[in-house]
């Protein structure tokens, strides 16, 4: 009897804090949804994670997962093991795991090659060695329109060999948009008209546009008299945005969350009034989707993957990237008109239930992994 057909994911890992984790708990639960639906079989390697075996939950699924803890030669060898045995397809879910992808593709002539990209990873030439590794991929999959062009202008992955996959919102968050009376606002959440954005503060990423959020703040402050400033996230640019704000005297006007829980973040965006992040250099935008969930106003730069979620007048306002007078104008405009704010945030609410779950990126998924001839790979 022939073996059960096997999928290998090679992940960064699954139990940190950001998009990229958050990306590939959407997608190691689609894969081993779509494999038992089949009848087929999964292998989750997840490179970061503390080693040994190890489970996370996402969207009411538990998946099994081996963490290697940063260990590269033995997370590249168990891949390597991994590839006998009726294994047909395996999935970098990091262009950094090109490598260890194409090494074993190199050993296995019928394996199929999958590679995710993320964003600004991959806007920019890579080294040559992680080039041609991704070249060996048979499809590069990407959140964005952006990021699937950049994959081809940039890297040379030819056009045919791309597909845009964009991520989804967590269930757990839709249930709370819908109740968000019952979620805890941290206790120091300010009262009047907030503006609210949540990112990873990191020196290396500040093109977030934090410092250009703080300023604008500062400058509205006359106009709108109660207006605070929520940034929630952590990172090592933190100090940084403390002093600016300390700076041009609106400390009292920018307030840093820290270390939230779900639930409490899921309340920041409940009682925000506009949530902005104009950033120049997102591939996607999870928080995009989180803040739509919870059917909040948008500002963003017109760049990047923002523009594949937010549509200008549809479910918010797009301004010129790096434009600090038009994002301060974008933002007293919201302030100023509650209808429009409402009917911004309506929209946005709408649109995320109805494009971004979890059943059509499951679908979408399970498209491409046919598309890859997964069925009609011959036995090894």
């Amino acid at each position: 009897m022939q073996p059960a057909k096997r999928i290998i994911g090679l992940f960064p890992g699954f139990l940190g804090v950001g998009g990229v984790q958050e990306a590939s708990r959407q997608t190691a639960t689609a894969l081993d949804a779509i494999a038992k639906e089949n009848g087929w079989r999964t292998r989750f390697l997840a490179l970061n994670d503390p080693p040994g075996d190890g489970r996370f939950a996402w969207g009411g699924s538990e998946v099994s997962f081996r963490g290697f803890g940063r260990a590269k030669i033995p997370f590249v060898l168990s891949a390597a093991i991994l590839r006998w045995g009726n294994t047909r397809i395996v999935l970098a879910a990091h262009p950094n795991l090109a490598l260890p992808a194409a090494c074993v593709k190199a050993f296995s002539s019928p394996l199929r090659m999958i590679v995710m990209a993320h964003g600004v990873e991959v806007w920019s030439p890579l080294s040559a060695v992680r080039r041609r590794a991704l070249l060996c991929a048979d499809l590069v999959l990407a959140p964005s329109s952006d990021t699937a062009k950049k994959l081809v202008a940039v890297q040379g992955i030819p056009s045919q060999r791309t597909r845009r996959l964009p991520w989804i919102l967590s269930p757990n968050l839709v249930h709370m948009a819908e109740a968000p009376a019952l979620l805890p606002l941290p206790h120091d959440f300010p009262k009047g008209s907030v503006i609210l954005t949540v990112a990873r503060w990191a020196a290396s990423e500040r093109y977030k546009g934090a410092d250009d959020l703080i300023r604008a703040t500062a400058q509205l402050r006359t106009a709108v008299p109660d207006l605070h400033l929520v940034v929630v996230g952590s990172g090592d640019d933190i100090p940084r945005l403390r002093e600016l704000a300390s700076d041009i005297g609106a400390h009292d006007r920018v307030h840093f969350l820290e270390g939230l829980s779900q639930e409490e973040l899921g309340a920041c965006y409940a009682h925000a009034d506009v949530f902005a992040l104009p950033s120049t250099g997102e591939g996607f935008g999870l928080v995009f989707l989180e803040a739509m969930a919870f059917a909040r106003p948008i500002v963003a730069a017109a760049a990047g993957g923002s523009t594949d979620l937010v549509e200008d007048g549809v479910n918010g306002l797009l301004i010129p990237p790096g434009d600090q007078p038009a994002l301060a104008k974008a933002l007293q405009g919201l302030l100023a008109d509650d209808s429009l704010r409402v009917a911004l945030g309506q929209r946005g609410a709408e649109i995320v239930r109805g494009k971004y779950r979890f059943d059509l990126f499951q679908s979408q998924l399970a498209t491409i992994l046919a598309s890859c001839g997964l069925d009609s790979l011959p036995p090894r």
